[in-house]
């Protein structure tokens, strides 16, 4: 694998493949000792023109478990701030011997301009790019479902008939874009429920279900239901009557979590805005995977690394974490 820039484009069997990778990584991470050796001489840059907290530290856990150096690269306050372009930028990495970039970029498609540009020979990670995609989130949120449903065996497993209800902001959010490729790629059913001013024009092009009312799609007793952020900072014009009315209409509250069939899961890519696409009590119910998920972002983004910095090597040799 030379980059990881969408799902959009990834095939089911490197979907599976990242996936039993990161099996192999969560193993390790219940270790004593949790770092590998894999690695080791590499240099890994986090690339971040938008802020980020969560993405950011799980890629940073992720390189320094498989002993890679990392450099922490903010735009703010950087020469970028001040006007240096993203190649100037790339042609910086490139003299300090960067082998991966992980890129958070506000313009959709930077990420894959910097991976076919020239202007650097790493690999590059595609963080989340504008509204266009999230492809690591993807993958932990598949890589969650199955977990939950499959247990530990789950390796080589798809998502054939599981059905995943995303709900919310979907017109801004890159984790939708993300998971409606890859959890189709892997054969779930996947369901869209959104006001119909938060429906992206193109969504008909989409191998998705659209659906306008929460309570008709959770009648349906989905095995996952992932609820999306209230992209606020992303929003200049009123796209529904009041937080009041979209919480009543949209939110998973108490009431719609407890009517979920037993085994369904609740799903929320963080952060969350609770009170308004999500309750605390259906955020903090056993159900809930939150914190799995942020949990499972360390081993799926440990593959990721592994895959593009060290994967084709030792595959020759016989992989051995």
């Amino acid at each position: 694998m030379r980059h990881l820039l969408d799902t959009q484009t990834l095939d089911r069997q490197t979907a599976l493949r990242i996936l039993d990778i990161a099996e192999d990584m969560s193993d390790t991470q219940s270790r004593e000792v949790k770092k590998l050796p894999t690695l080791r001489g590499k240099t890994v840059v986090n690339l971040f023109f938008e802020d980020s907290t969560r993405t950011r530290i799980s890629f940073e856990a992720a390189a320094k478990r498989l002993s890679a150096d990392v450099i922490n690269f903010a735009a703010k306050g950087s020469s970028v701030s001040k006007g240096e372009s993203l190649k100037d930028t790339a042609q910086t990495l490139q003299a300090m011997g960067a082998d991966a970039v992980v890129i958070r970029h506000s313009a959709s498609g930077a990420p894959r301009t910097l991976a076919t540009s020239g202007w650097i020979s790493a690999g590059v990670v595609n963080a989340g790019d504008g509204t266009h995609e999230h492809p690591t989130q993807a993958l932990l949120d598949a890589f969650t479902i199955r977990k939950r449903r499959f247990g530990a065996d789950s390796r080589g497993r798809d998502l054939a008939g599981i059905r995943v209800v995303i709900v919310g902001d979907v017109l801004h959010s890159r984790v939708a874009r993300s998971n409606v490729w890859l959890l189709t790629t892997l054969g779930a059913e996947v369901t869209l429920v959104s006001p119909p001013t938060l429906v992206p024009q193109n969504v008909s092009h989409w191998p998705v279900r659209v659906l306008y009312d929460l309570d008709a799609a959770l009648a349906d007793g989905p095995d996952a239901v992932m609820m999306l952020r209230i992209q606020l900072e992303r929003m200049n014009a009123a796209y529904f009557p009041s937080e009041r009315e979209y919480s009543r209409t949209w939110g998973l509250d108490a009431v719609r979590a407890a009517a979920l069939p037993r085994d369904s899961i609740v799903m929320h890519p963080g952060p969350m805005n609770r009170g308004l696409e999500i309750s605390s009590a259906a955020a903090d119910s056993p159900r809930s995977t939150v914190l799995e998920q942020v949990t499972n972002g360390v081993s799926v983004r440990m593959a990721v690394l592994y895959l593009l910095l060290a994967g084709e090597r030792d595959e020759e040799r016989g992989r051995d974490l």
